[in-house]
């Protein structure tokens, strides 16, 4: 399943701050998923159910206790993969350059806030996306998941189709300790991936 066109930024509008435009937004990114991945579509149905009647405010206030004011399910991937760490502050940087290099306006959420990368992972060539999607963004998003487990968030909903669609299009290859392709490598390490404006 290739779920590129519009999938992710589509998830992302789920993640960023709700307003009186959100119900339209749901209802587009369900109709997106619809088409080619039904089990990240089931899961849009099951938030879609429990939001249904929710006033703007209460939405509001749902983000905001979910993600704002829970470090264990912060949007910003750079935390989850390493925390207070320098290699965060050098993530940064590289995404902020490839944000820039791919035409997205940054918002007033820092470059790693889901927000900003998802979009970012829709642009970039299938093998770039596909290497910083197993090393930093699919990783990032289950820790994310594992903060909502069991608690009866409907935003667990919204991570489940993500990291579905993630799954789906990108699997996970094995990885460990000497893995080139790890976090630290795609933050701007000495070996790390060229993106499509690299000129090394």
């Amino acid at each position: 399943m290739e779920a590129r066109e519009g999938c992710y930024s589509s998830i992302a509008a789920l993640l960023a701050y709700p307003d009186a435009g959100f119900g339209r937004r749901l209802a587009d990114c369900r109709g997106l998923f619809a088409q080619g991945d039904p089990r990240a579509a089931a899961h849009l149905a099951d938030f879609d159910a429990a939001t249904r009647n929710a006033a703007t405010t209460d939405l509001e206030e749902l983000y905001a206790r979910t993600f704002d004011f829970n470090p264990q399910c912060s949007l910003e991937i750079g935390w989850h993969l390493f925390g207070a760490d320098s290699n965060r502050g050098a993530l940064l940087v590289r995404l902020r350059e490839e944000l820039a290099r791919h035409g997205i306006r940054e918002s007033c959420e820092l470059p790693d806030h889901l927000t900003h990368v998802l979009p970012l992972v829709e642009r970039m060539r299938p093998d770039e996306a596909a290497r910083f999607s197993r090393a930093c963004v699919l990783p990032a998003a289950e820790k994310m998941l594992a903060g909502l487990e069991g608690k009866q968030n409907p935003y667990e909903n919204v991570l489940r189709c993500l990291v579905a669609a993630l799954h789906a299009e990108f699997g996970r290859e094995a990885s460990g300790p000497d893995d080139p392709a790890g976090p630290e490598t795609v933050a701007g390490g000495a070996a790390a991936p060229q993106f499509s404006g690299d000129r090394r």
